[in-house]
């Protein structure tokens, strides 16, 4: 990482606004392996970092897996250190719900777990029709565009694994020393699996991955 990182000595690596996830893992890393030279530039909208590379703004960039997609095919960019390196298990996407919620609608909660897992189980085993399906929904891009999308980012479970708990919890102790928070939330602030264990009994399937995905 320090090699990866010490790369850009001098220059500037490009992110969604401030506090969005991939600008505190960036910093969390230039801070963490001491990499005092290269600056985060951080843009409004993600779709202005493509340009911005192309531009000579930044020498890289952060972003989802649709923008890698995006600046792989419109800009000639490549994705040169997949998710699961930069930092594993992070928790950029989750479930969330109101804590009175999972009481007064524990049912339509659990129903949506089900429906969640089904469709994860569909991507993992079939990414390509998932890919199609999500293409005609959306109408904006194509399944190729989707199923690259799938190819970098190859987790998907509705479950709670150990490793992404404390992946998370890890990201707090990043967002309290970066600044960003003035309270440090708990596990059991953040977290309740008793759903998600009820409705996914099987271990998790983050590791099983998708075919010819970056790992």
């Amino acid at each position: 990482m320090p090699a990866f990182l010490g790369q850009f000595s001098g220059t500037a690596i490009g992110c969604p606004p401030r506090g969005s996830i991939h600008d505190v893992i960036i910093n969390e890393l230039l801070q963490e392996y001491r990499i005092e030279d290269v600056h985060v530039n951080n843009y409004a909208w993600a779709d202005f970092l493509p340009e911005a590379i192309v531009e000579a703004e930044i020498a890289a960039a952060a972003g989802t897996p649709a923008l890698a997609v995006a600046a792989r095919r419109y800009y000639g960019a490549h994705t040169i250190m997949p998710p699961a390196r930069l930092w594993p298990f992070n928790p950029s996407y989750g479930i969330v719900a109101m804590r009175d919620d999972l009481v007064c609608h524990e049912n339509v909660i659990r129903r949506f777990l089900v429906a969640h897992e089904m469709a994860c189980e569909m991507i993992r085993h079939d990414p390509r029709k998932c890919a199609r399906i999500v293409a005609r929904t959306i109408g904006v891009v194509d399944a190729s565009f989707v199923a690259e999308a799938y190819q970098i980012s190859p987790k998907y479970c509705a479950s709670l694994p150990p490793q992404y708990v404390s992946s998370t919890m890890k990201f707090v102790d990043a967002l309290e020393a970066l600044g960003y928070i003035s309270r440090r939330s708990n596990e059991t602030d953040i977290f309740d699996v008793s759903l998600i264990n009820e409705v996914h009994t099987a271990p998790p399937h983050y590791e099983c991955g998708l075919p010819g995905a970056l790992q």
